[in-house]
């Protein structure tokens, strides 16, 4: 950096999250301009580059105002890429591509690089976590995971005398939001229209519905917890497009609420990892996240279970995140690294299950269940049927005794084609709360 007091930035896009940055480093560049924080040895942060596609929109956005009259705008990547008058290049556009080579092109260039791009870092992260200790510049990544609440860093410095070995909670806002609202008499389709217009959601809410945005939270996670470098393809999601408001209110009576979770526990050398809704007991405090809330829940050999929580979707939570990192590199924090080692994946996992079905009543459905489950070695918890349901499409639940997950897909399979069920059967695992003897 050629002048020690002013780190300069250039910005790789002026969306929800640049355009809350902007804003952010106003806030901060007034309360340094008050503290004469140059004259203490402070860095000041200032963008000199916005680069952003259909630029001259951006340029009128109105929280451009919070950046200097002279910041040049640009449609090609390259001015922010290649200008001397870039130290820290903010990369916000998201996606594996093109973000990566831009990123690849910044880190050759021997600048450091912010990104909140979980996706990058998921896919890409080992290579280039390798390149940038190879040019001896930081990619620092804080807003990936859980917007502005400081679990990356919290993992990386507050836990790292820790043996971790299990992470879980949530980590998509969206969904939150979404299965938060149903429990609250919401229906899911009016729900998530609303997260749309709120800009929760995207058009296309597959990402976040399907669990692929959570699942490549849970691999960055996954690699700074667990030291575990994992393949976010081999982590199974289940969608939450299937929870019902029948759900809460059976989730309701067995004493749970229902939750889009990730989950990734090391076990002799292999990660169980999965994402998707389960059932929460009320005893977890995953069970009290609200609205966009995110709450990730780390299990330490020593130091026991740790909970993060706080807002993570929205642009000014994850400009926070940023920003943090910026002024991290600006004032010359040393970025602690990690070991991690590729690892093998399983989704299986022994815990109690829910089993939710809509059949058209007859004699000998629960015998039919109960034989399909047996057939696996899964043994029947508890039968719960509510009153007030017509026969001809009646809604139950069966819960089950701890059993492996694979064995209940077996057996959901089988149940999935007798002839008096109506809708495929819903299959949850329930979120086992344990308390480790951590002395």
């Amino acid at each position: 950096m050629s002048d020690e007091s002013v780190v300069r930035v250039g910005l790789l896009g002026f969306g929800t999250v640049g355009s809350a940055f902007a804003e952010v480093l106003a806030a901060h560049g007034d309360l340094a301009a008050h503290g004469d924080a140059a004259a203490h040895g402070h860095a000041l942060v200032r963008v000199t580059h916005v680069f952003n596609r259909g630029v001259d929109r951006k340029r009128t956005h109105a929280r451009a105002k919070f950046l200097a009259k002279d910041v040049v705008w640009t449609q090609r990547v390259e001015d922010v890429l290649e200008s001397p008058d870039v130290d820290v290049v903010v990369e916000l556009m998201g996606g594996l591509d093109p973000a990566e080579g831009w990123i690849r092109a910044a880190l050759n260039a021997g600048k450091h690089v912010v990104t909140a791009n979980k996706l990058l870092i998921a896919y890409r992260g080992a290579e280039l976590f390798a390149l940038a200790a190879e040019k001896g510049v930081q990619l620092r990544y804080g807003a990936a995971v859980a917007g502005g609440v400081p679990v990356i860093p919290g993992i990386a410095q507050g836990l790292s005398g820790d043996v971790i070995t299990r992470i879980s909670g949530i980590v998509n806002g969206t969904c939150n939001f979404i299965l938060s609202s149903m429990e609250d008499g919401a229906d899911y389709s009016e729900v998530l229209a609303k997260a749309q217009a709120a800009g929760y959601a995207e058009t296309d809410p597959s990402a976040d519905v399907d669990g692929f945005d959570a699942r490549a939270k849970l691999c960055v996670l996954a690699r700074l917890a667990l030291h575990a470098e994992i393949d976010p393809d081999e982590v199974p999601t289940q969608t939450i497009a299937m929870i019902s408001a029948v759900d809460f209110a059976y989730a309701k009576e067995l004493g749970c609420t229902v939750r889009q979770v990730s989950r990734a526990e090391l076990i002799e050398g292999v990660v169980s990892a999965s994402v998707g809704p389960m059932l929460v007991p009320r005893t977890s405090p995953i069970a009290y996240s609200h609205g966009t809330q995110n709450m990730v829940v780390t299990s330490g050999k020593f130091g026991g279970d740790v909970v993060f929580s706080g807002h993570g979707a929205g642009g000014h939570p994850t400009a926070v995140a940023v920003m943090s990192d910026v002024r991290a590199i600006a004032e010359g924090s040393v970025q602690v690294r990690l070991p991690a080692q590729k690892m093998k994946v399983v989704g299986d996992v022994v815990a109690p299950h829910y089993l939710r079905f809509v059949v058209a009543d007859r004699p000998g459905i629960v015998a039919a269940i109960a034989g399909a489950l047996a057939k696996v070695g899964a043994n029947i918890d508890s039968i719960l049927q509510h009153r007030g349901f017509a026969g001809d499409r009646l809604p139950f639940v069966v819960t089950t005794e701890p059993s492996m997950s694979a064995w209940l897909k077996e057996a959901v399979e089988e149940m999935a084609g007798f002839d008096f069920m109506l809708e495929p059967p819903v299959c949850l695992q329930i979120l086992v709360v344990d308390d480790r003897d951590t002395d």
